[in-house]
């Protein structure tokens, strides 16, 4: 599988300040907050096509809805038109943007297929600086030891080896795997962070996916499967998109039937060309990652998901960590207690499936008998929930 995307795009060699310009005279709403961000990326921008091998790279975050994905696409795009798929295609470096948990899936991927290499993470380090001089992230939030543990050797060769880092996230470089267990163990990335990357904080009050999604339903006629809580069964809304997606040469797959995904079966309940119906404990209760989501994502444009429950619920203590071992050497994490929710791993689940059918542009559509701003309540994960709604909101309008 490929987890990363050099796509070309089919744009003028237009910097992100010009483009940013061009889109506020359209249909997206000027925000002065995100004029610094702009700027910053356009002089990154500015600096990457003068030739300057080492420029500093980029850190933006801010609350769910600021525009930070928009801004950092702008670059990125610019820089495709620019240095990639213009008049010099042997370009010998390209620029890798995706989710950061697609990226973490490739790096798994690649460490499994390293066996009896001395030092893996330097020579996937040093393997991605020899094909990307430039790197931006979507939504960079740390939740896994594992993840946290090895991402200060890979970042220190990237960084080494002069790749520059973009990336956007909901928290600022202090705050990423807070609290986590071994923390101890990322604050080299946490300094890597800082010292390679110019932080810039989108503090505007507007959410312009909320914002955009208001002007649309004023304007869109109605569309019955996607009001929350719903008032027609999951087999209704399945037909009703089939009438408004019509596919080529499909056959509706009956249903108890199953499809693989990664290997494995995955149960569905219908099926008709790229649009799939699923049940929320297919996809978000039992064994599921991002590998699943991201082959998802890759097989299906739009996805019923029927039966969503109230997610979160009251947040209790489970489980108490006294201590881990690190070969021959013990590590105390203390008394710590882990707090969640009884639902908030089916939560992480639908998180992740969220983000990435957002970020491969896949339309989810959900069945539930709760109102979508109810969708969790209370648990451990509201902050990370906030995202998800605010993307939920805005895949509205793609319908």
């Amino acid at each position: 599988m490929v987890y990363y995307s050099d796509q070309q795009f089919t744009l003028s060699a237009m910097s992100p300040l010009k483009a940013y310009q061009q889109c506020t005279q359209q249909n997206i709403v000027d925000d002065p907050a995100q004029k610094q961000a702009i700027l910053a990326l356009d002089s990154l921008y500015q600096q990457y096509i003068s030739a300057n091998k080492n420029p500093r790279g980029l850190y933006l975050w801010g609350d769910v809805g600021r525009g930070k994905t928009f801004l950092m696409d702008l670059f990125y795009q610019s820089l495709c038109g620019q240095s990639i798929y213009s008049a010099q295609p042997q370009t010998d470096k390209t620029v890798l943007r995706l989710h950061f948990h697609r990226f973490m899936a490739m790096i798994h991927q690649q460490l499994n297929q390293t066996s009896g290499i001395r030092d893996p993470l330097t020579h996937i380090g040093k393997q991605i600086a020899a094909k990307y001089s430039v790197i931006c992230f979507d939504e960079f939030f740390v939740t896994d030891i594992g993840d946290a543990i090895l991402l200060g050797r890979l970042f220190d060769t990237l960084f080494k080896s002069n790749v520059t880092l973009v990336a956007t996230s909901n928290v600022p470089i202090i705050d990423l795997y807070k609290n986590g267990l071994q923390r101890d163990r990322f604050l080299p990335t946490i300094d890597l962070l800082q010292q390679y990357t110019q932080t810039i904080h989108l503090n505007g009050q507007i959410d312009h996916r909320l914002l955009a999604n208001t002007t649309n339903l004023t304007t869109t006629a109605p569309r019955p499967w996607l009001k929350l809580p719903s008032s027609i069964t999951p087999k209704a809304v399945f037909e009703l998109l089939c009438q408004q997606y019509p596919q080529k040469k499909s056959n509706i797959i009956n249903q108890s039937n199953s499809i693989e995904i990664c290997q494995r079966d995955v149960a569905i309940e219908s099926q008709y060309g790229q649009l799939a119906w699923f049940e929320f404990s297919a996809l978000c209760q039992g064994p599921r990652s991002a590998l699943d989501y991201i082959e998802l994502a890759g097989q299906f444009s739009h996805i019923l998901l029927s039966n969503v429950p109230t997610l979160g619920g009251e947040v209790r203590s489970w489980i108490k960590a006294r201590g881990t071992e690190d070969g021959a050497i013990a590590t105390t994490t203390g008394e710590r207690q882990l707090a969640y929710a009884s639902e908030d791993d089916p939560t992480r689940r639908f998180i992740s499936l969220v983000d990435e059918l957002y970020d491969q542009k896949v339309m989810l559509i959900l069945n539930s008998q709760c109102r979508l701003e109810e969708l969790y309540i209370d648990g451990a994960l509201q902050f990370e929930f906030r995202r998800t709604y605010s993307r939920l909101v805005e895949m509205q309008q793609w319908a």
